[in-house]
């Protein structure tokens, strides 16, 4: 079969630019911290950046993993900052945010994998900016449940963690993950605080089938998995995984009614939907869903 590689006018984007976006670079630059806007080359970023919305990324910009489909640097991390979560807190208070998501890269070398920082973080922001919501989008930490619980006790108002893809196809792309492993995580987090808002994020385009999408939407619910997102899958550069194929924006729109089908709180479904775009949206349709 030959893929058409020529991009659909509907992922077609602005190059980012604007007074607003401009502003937060340089903050930015001049906090020393790293967002997953620049390091993943989301095509979202003139967007978010102009609203004055950024997802953060803390921990460095080195993964120890090397998932396929990832823009992000791969290799050996260098240290740990533990200055990190005040300056991002100072930055957050800043830039006046009433919604914050953290993220992070891999951090295997850590016999925490890095949660320390994180819950350090939601607790600098909470202590800043009481009235700014937390968002985090955490790795597996390896399944350690005592990394899931120290950032779960810190109060984040939403916990996040991508299952990426579905399970056949799993493997291949994150080959130091494991999809049953990313289940128990939000399992886990739901287990330690069943109020504890949670989302999950899937990637399209990398050759599923739409039943494998559905089995991947059904898996999430059972584990309780509250909001969801799904976007195009995007290949960086040549040398990560090829992409099978482009949804149209009507079967991302029959995605999202597959999954508010099966009773996810919200759906973020579409061609540049991506884990945090207009997150702080997808947290009030949560808080407003009928229980």
């Amino acid at each position: 079969m030959v893929i058409d590689r020529k991009i659909p006018e509907w992922l077609k984007v602005k190059m980012p630019s604007g007074e607003n976006y401009t502003k937060l670079k340089k903050l930015v630059i001049d906090q020393n911290l790293n967002t997953v806007c620049q390091e993943a080359k989301c095509p979202n970023i003139g967007d978010c950046w102009e609203r004055e919305t950024a997802t953060f990324m803390i921990l460095g910009d080195i993964c120890t993993r090397a998932c396929t489909y990832c823009a992000v640097t791969s290799g050996k991390p260098k240290g740990l900052d533990l200055g990190e979560p005040i300056r991002l807190a100072k930055t957050i208070q800043t830039l006046n945010l009433k919604y914050a998501v953290i993220t992070s890269v891999n951090r295997d070398d850590l016999a925490d994998g890095g949660s320390f920082v994180f819950s350090e973080c939601i607790r600098q922001i909470k202590k800043l900016i009481p009235t700014c919501k937390v968002e985090v989008l955490t790795p597996d930490f390896a399944g350690n449940l005592h990394s899931l619980k120290l950032i779960i006790d810190a109060g984040p108002d939403v916990f996040n963690h991508n299952i990426e893809s579905v399970a056949r196809i799993f493997p291949k792309i994150r080959a130091k993950g494991n999809y049953k492993v990313s289940l128990g995580v939000l399992a886990n987090a739901k287990n330690i605080n069943p109020s504890m808002i949670t989302k999950s994020g899937l990637m399209v385009g990398l050759g599923e089938t739409i039943d494998e999408i559905f089995q991947t939407m059904q898996d999430l619910r059972n584990v309780k998995c509250d909001l969801l997102t799904v976007g195009q899958y995007l290949r960086p550069t040549k040398a990560h995984t090829p992409m099978a194929r482009w949804y149209t924006p009507q079967e991302f729109k029959t995605i999202q009614n597959m999954g508010l089908g099966i009773g996810f709180k919200h759906v973020a479904s579409g061609p540049l939907v991506r884990s945090s775009f207009h997150a702080d949206e997808q947290h009030k349709n949560a808080l407003n869903y009928p229980n």
